[in-house]
C-alpha cells in the first residue's frame, strides 16, 4: 500500500487552502468586483490582505454563495449576516443557525402569501376597471352611431 494521498483527500486538503482573487470570485458567481467589495464592507466577507490585494479563501467563497442565495430568496443583508454570525459564534452554530433560518423562511413565506393576496385583489380591481372602461366605450360608440 502506498502512503500517497488518495485523490479525494488531496482534493479536500487542496480546496481548504484554495484562495481566490476578487476577479475569480466575481467571474465564478457572475457578479461585479464592486458587489464583492460591498459585501466585504457589510461584514459578510473577510478576505485576507496581502499588501493592496484581497485574498479570498474557501470560507469567503461559501459566504458569498450563501449571501447571493439569501438575496435571491429575499433575505435582507441583516438577516444573512445574522445567520452567518450565528454559525461563526456558537458551538451549536449548526442547530441555532438552522432554527433561525427556519424562522426567517416562515416570515418570508407569510410575507409572500400576503403579497400574493394583495396581487389577487389588485388583479380583480384591474379587471373591474377594465370591464367598466369597455362598457363605457361601447356606450360611447353606440351613442356616436345614433347621431
Amino acid at each position: 500500500m502506498s502512503d500517497a494521498p488518495q485523490p479525494a483527500t488531496l482534493e479536500r486538503s487542496t480546496s481548504s487552502r484554495r484562495s481566490y482573487t476578487i476577479g475569480e470570485l466575481a467571474k465564478v458567481f457572475e457578479v461585479t468586483p464592486r458587489t464583492i467589495r460591498f459585501y466585504e464592507q457589510e461584514g459578510l466577507l473577510t478576505p485576507e490582505r496581502r499588501g493592496r490585494n484581497r485574498v479570498y479563501h474557501e470560507k469567503d467563497r461559501v459566504r458569498l454563495k450563501l449571501t447571493l442565495r439569501g438575496k435571491r430568496l429575499g433575505f435582507s443583508l441583516a438577516e444573512i449576516r445574522e445567520v452567518i454570525q450565528l454559525y461563526d459564534r456558537a458551538p451549536d452554530g449548526d442547530e441555532r443557525q438552522l432554527q433561525r433560518l427556519l424562522d426567517i423562511l416562515a416570515e418570508k413565506r407569510l410575507a409572500m402569501q400576503q403579497q400574493l393576496e394583495d396581487i389577487r385583489v389588485l388583479q380583480q380591481e384591474l379587471d373591474d376597471v377594465e370591464t367598466r372602461c369597455r362598457e363605457s366605450l361601447q356606450v360611447l360608440k353606440a351613442a356616436r352611431g345614433k347621431r
